[in-house]
């Protein structure tokens, strides 16, 4: 099979520059007229993104996180605090929203509404050989912007520990890792919409 050049490619491009809506445009206008074509048509469909892999629609300026109440049998001192900060803190790292203490376009709010350790494995003489620390919060999340997306969920994280430990000696660091894991739920259920 042999293909034509030459002549017939110098016709093709002869049809189209002398289209109705092409007559009075040569190549380099007709270059310039393309880019902005697409230029519109590209900024028509914008979504914001970002390097989180979050997806926020433009028209979505603020956020706002009501204060979590401390709800669980077992009451830790500033854990809701700690929680209301760390979902703050990533908001503000990774998007582009401003927060707001009134209520934002898109708003959070909830409460912690399990802390607890309970034996985890048995070992062979009927003691426990580790236990489970578990943190449960539930959160309301409010898209003033996109209703569809707004959602009332409950998320539990965990963490195992030696049952020789005290929890007072692993508390700390194991209330701050499963309180990164549940706020990187809590965000990635709200803004990364797969």
């Amino acid at each position: 099979m042999e293909y034509q050049n030459g002549p017939s490619i110098e016709r093709l491009k002869n049809m189209v520059l002398n289209h109705k809506l092409f007559a009075r445009l040569d190549s380099k206008r007709l270059s310039v007229f393309v880019l902005l074509a697409m230029a519109v048509i590209l900024y028509g469909c914008k979504v914001k993104y970002s390097f989180s892999g979050a997806s926020i629609s433009p028209l979505a300026k603020t956020f706002s996180i009501q204060y979590f109440q401390n709800r669980a049998p077992l009451v830790q001192p500033g854990l809701s605090q700690n929680l209301t900060d760390a979902l703050i803190d990533k908001c503000k790292a990774q998007t582009n929203l401003k927060y707001t203490t009134s209520i934002g376009d898109v708003n959070f709010e909830g409460e912690i509404s399990d802390y607890n350790t309970r034996p985890y494995t048995v070992a062979a003489d009927a003691q426990a050989a580790s236990n489970r620390f578990t943190i449960s919060i539930k959160v309301k999340y409010t898209n003033a912007i996109d209703p569809d997306l707004s959602f009332e969920q409950t998320f539990s994280r965990y963490a195992d520990y030696n049952s020789n430990l005290d929890l007072s000696a692993v508390e700390r660091q194991l209330s701050d890792q499963i309180l990164e894991e549940l706020v990187e739920d809590v965000f990635n259920q709200a803004f990364v919409n797969w």
